[in-house]
Parts: C-alpha cells; sequence; structure tokens
C-alpha cells in the first residue's frame, strides 16, 4: 500500500512530464509563427496551468516531507 507521500511524488513525476511538453509545445508554436498563430492563446493557457500543478505538487510533495 502506498503513502500519501508516495502518491504525491507519482503525481509530481506525471505533472513534470506534461509540464514539460506543455513547454515544448510553446516552444514548438513560437518556431512556426505566424503559422499557427490562433493556437497561441490555447497553448500559453495550457503550459500555464500545467506549471501551476506542478509548482502547487512541489510544495505539497515538500510539506509532506516535512511531516
Amino acid at each position: 500500500m502506498s503513502t500519501e507521500a508516495d502518491e504525491l511524488k507519482a503525481r509530481l513525476k506525471k505533472a513534470n512530464a506534461q509540464a514539460t511538453q506543455a513547454k515544448m509545445d510553446l516552444h514548438d508554436l513560437s518556431e512556426d509563427l505566424p503559422t499557427g498563430w490562433e493556437n497561441i492563446l490555447s497553448v500559453a493557457q495550457r503550459c500555464h496551468d500545467t506549471h501551476a500543478t506542478l509548482m502547487d505538487l512541489r510544495k505539497a510533495v515538500a510539506a509532506a516531507a516535512e511531516s
């Protein structure tokens, strides 16, 4: 049975992969501009959201490690 800390670490690992992919998608979009310009807001929002989740999970893992 997994502990809460282990579950948080697994979620953090997944969130890190998602944030990395979102960052690469934003980078790729920027390199192809002006092609795909209409996707800027949606790609940037997804990148922002995945990184916000990642930061929240990092804080949760740190807090769990302290207790």
